[in-house]
């Protein structure tokens, strides 16, 4: 099992930094599976015990100038990695006027993830500072349980606002109440609700769209014998959704949301070489 890659262009560094950053916003701890063309990064908690789950792919050529891994075996040619997403976001920080990253899986004393940071300096000597992060090997056995969810059978898919103004909307709310409704229709209206006691709140987005696959025939049954004025629901933790707010350092070029009435929310984040998936289950 090897895996050893390295970064040269500024540019796909300070990307791949950001996308690491959005990632440690999300999830504690996570998986990093290697393919010979990719990179996921997966938090597989169980949606239906309340978790949320994350699924992150990157093309790895997208990021890296050079990238060499050898899998398990042959046949199972991937490597699967439990880490800390907040120590390789810290090790790149380090990295921002870097003349080169080499990344490099190591077992010295246990498993880990060698950061290796060449720093510009003034002598013809050039500085390298080094992390290690450590990691855990996930068994073969385990793999399946990391793989892609799959979109689930909406009742409404659409497109987000302005995620910026979103962000400041949820901000505002969360002050108030714990839970937020995210309801929106195929007439690509969209409403975020809050009820307490005391108080509701609504703020109301229209013109929004909807994805072409929404209407689509044959592909997702329950979305076509919908009204197209009527709204599906759900409930979600605000501090859930403030997360995925606050956390996004990518800025999509598109961003959308399919929902399930009273089970999940499923959050959509496109960027040219990163897609992001989110799920956030509906509280009862």
């Amino acid at each position: 099992m090897r895996f050893r890659a390295k970064i040269v262009d500024l540019a796909c560094l300070n990307h791949f930094s950001r996308v690491i950053n959005t990632i440690a916003k999300l999830a504690k701890t996570c998986t990093l599976r290697l393919t010979v063309s990719k990179l996921y990064f997966i938090l597989a908690d169980k949606v239906a015990n309340g978790g949320v789950s994350l699924w992150c792919e990157l093309c790895q050529e997208n990021f890296f100038d050079e990238f060499q891994m050898e899998g398990v075996a042959a046949e199972h040619n991937e490597i699967y990695l439990e880490l800390v997403p907040e120590n390789l976001s810290r090790a790149l920080k380090t990295a921002q006027s870097a003349k080169a990253v080499k990344i490099k899986l190591t077992n010295k004393h246990c498993p880990c993830l060698r950061v290796a940071v060449e720093l510009p300096s003034i002598s013809s000597s050039s500085r390298i500072v080094t992390h290690d992060i450590p990691v855990g090997v996930i068994p073969r056995r385990l793999w399946n349980d990391f793989r892609e969810p799959s979109v689930p059978d909406f009742d409404v898919s659409i497109y987000l606002p302005v995620l910026k103004t979103m962000k400041s909307v949820v901000e505002r709310m969360k002050n108030l109440s714990n839970s937020i409704v995210i309801e929106a229709n195929l007439s690509g209206e969209m409403n975020l609700k809050i009820e307490t006691d005391l108080v509701s709140v609504t703020t109301h987005f229209k013109d929004l769209g909807n994805p072409p696959w929404a209407l689509e025939d044959g592909c997702q049954s329950s979305a076509q014998d919908r009204d197209l004025e009527s709204m599906a629901e759900a409930r979600i933790d605000i501090k859930k959704l403030q997360q995925l707010l606050a956390g996004q350092q990518v800025n999509p070029t598109k961003a959308l949301c399919n929902i399930v009435s009273k089970r999940i929310v499923h959050f959509i984040l496109l960027h040219e070489d990163v897609s992001l998936q989110y799920f956030i289950p509906a509280l009862a």
